[in-house]
């Protein structure tokens, strides 16, 4: 079924191309480098509940929450050792970004997937057998290391092997398998804090190396995208490979465009520095700003501390674990639902509906911390109709932000950026995304002790914020092919006057050679 127009200004083009079976089996398989992110995230945070875990590494803390369960509830997991462990990884993932940009762009999107699986595997491994915290912490660097490498290269795989229509809901698979993977994470944590002998938190930890060699395997097999070929000079394979991944011989618009767009690529020396060009501000801008709202959201503390959250409001550990995989089943339904409307309703609908969704949620469940945990976090007994009210808002508050900021987050920078600032605005994207996930994760129990309930209304803040940029700032990009991507910038109130005519001459084009018209991949 060729594809049609309806993408706005600009040239209008619409390559021919289905939704193959190749194509669909390729984009799940790679999406699963999602799972790695996804298992730790919820990993990590319910060991951390886990009673025998604390007594073998973090002995101050499980005596400071055994010793009067009447004092401050906000407090009883402040310990910077406690956070490293879990927000050390994000460190390493950031500084492996960076040079993932040099080994997506260079070698393929698929050799730097398969990096990202062996370094996870081996990280999983040592912190399974772990004796020591210094043992927990060079564990958690290796998975770090390993994300680095899957979180640079899966959204750029994705991006580029999906026919544009589809583009959103494939490019999603990815945001999908981040959720499926916190998921798998709750539910094992639950049955192996259940285990006696008090060795479950291994499983939960060493269980890791089951999605990394998932990825692994998924690499080996995977075919590289048409893009990445032509960029390191197998044109005639890309060629044939851009036929048997849109199920049509005539590809050969399409086909020129990525040459020219990777020849154009290929004129730029240094893509770091041609990053600060006046013309880029606005790629710039989204690689710096999405993912920095998107940690301030707040739901990486929901989703790391979820059943220390819980059980600070007064949960036990094992019901907060439960309350965990509830949040987790609701993250990935509403995740499927954003795979169904992203390509129909648009990128900026779902930003700001999930947007006031998340505000509303944050200032109730602010309101009833606050009301029943006060200023001194000692709430004597809680209502059961309390925990179920609190984890219902935080439920719709999970539901909003995977629609939205989850999922966008990742697809709308991947999208956005031409072929010749692709691997570097990509790792800026990454590294920003890591450098405040690292931030958030390592600050969150501290200021969950000072700030109180006042935490949500800091997250709630900036909610308001990130709606208000997105409805101002950001172009709809739905239903546009990545070669055309410079018409949203060019006609966009705001961000025209950083893009001239000359820069993109026709829609998506850049000054080549002699004049002559370059696509922006």
């Amino acid at each position: 079924m060729p594809a049609v127009g309806g993408i706005g200004p600009g040239t209008g083009k619409a390559y021919p191309g289905n939704l193959t079976p190749f194509v669909t089996v390729t984009c799940i398989v790679a999406a699963m480098g999602g799972l790695i992110f996804g298992y730790d995230i919820g990993i990590s945070g319910g060991v951390t509940t886990m009673t025998p875990f604390l007594k073998k590494f973090f002995r101050s803390v499980w005596e400071k929450k055994e010793a009067d369960k009447s004092k401050n509830q906000y407090c009883q997991y402040d310990s910077q050792t406690l956070t490293m462990f879990t927000s050390s990884l994000y460190l390493a993932a950031l500084l492996s970004s960076i040079v993932a940009s040099t080994v997506t762009r260079r070698l393929g999107r698929k050799l730097s997937m398969l990096f990202g699986g062996l370094l996870f595997f081996a990280g999983a491994l040592i912190n399974g057998f772990a004796k020591a915290v210094w043992m927990l912490i060079v564990g958690r660097l290796l998975l770090g290391f390993g994300i680095g490498f899957a979180n640079q290269s899966v959204p750029l795989y994705l991006s580029e092997m999906a026919p544009y229509r589809f583009r959103g809901a494939l490019n999603i698979g990815f945001q999908l398998s981040i959720t499926i993977g916190i998921l798998i994470a709750n539910v094992l944590n639950y049955f192996f804090a259940k285990i006696k002998g008090g060795w479950g938190w291994r499983l939960s930890l060493g269980g890791a190396m089951v999605p990394a060699l998932i990825i692994t395997i998924g690499s080996l097999v995977l075919p590289d995208t048409p893009n990445s070929m032509i960029e390191r000079g197998q044109t005639e394979e890309a060629k044939a490979k851009l036929k048997r991944i849109r199920g049509v011989d005539d590809v050969e618009e399409e086909f020129r465009d990525l040459v020219a767009a990777s020849e154009t690529s290929k004129l730029i020396e240094h893509p770091w520095r041609n990053l600060l060009q006046r013309k880029y501000r606005p790629h710039l801008t989204m690689a710096i700003l999405i993912p920095f709202f998107q940690q301030l959201t707040g739901i990486n503390v929901i989703m790391f501390y979820a059943p220390v959250l819980f059980s600070t409001i007064g949960f036990k550990d094992d019901n907060a674990l439960m309350s965990a995989v509830i949040t987790g089943v609701v993250n990935v339904g509403a995740t499927v639902v954003s795979i169904y409307g992203v390509d129909k309703w648009g990128r900026r609908f779902l930003f700001l509906e999930g947007g006031v969704q998340m505000l509303i949620c944050q200032a109730v469940v602010a309101a009833c911390i606050g009301a029943k945990f006060g200023i001194n976090g000692n709430p004597g007994d809680l209502p059961k109709w309390y925990a179920i009210v609190v984890v219902l808002f935080i439920c719709i508050y999970v539901a909003g932000f995977a629609w939205s900021w989850g999922p966008l987050g990742w697809l709308v920078p991947s999208e956005i950026f031409p072929l010749e600032i692709r691997s570097a605005a990509q790792s800026i994207n990454v590294s920003v995304n890591m450098l405040f996930t690292f931030a958030v994760a390592q600050v969150f129990l501290t200021m969950l002790c000072h700030l109180k309930f006042g935490l949500f209304l800091f997250f709630a803040f900036f909610v308001l914020i990130m709606s208000v940029f997105v409805y101002y700032f950001l172009p709809e990009t739905k239903g546009i092919p990545i070669e055309e991507m410079g018409q949203v910038w060019k006609t966009h109130w705001y961000w025209s006057r950083f893009v001239e005519d000359v820069d993109y001459p026709n829609g998506g084009m850049e000054m080549g050679k002699g004049g002559q018209g370059i696509k922006d991949v």
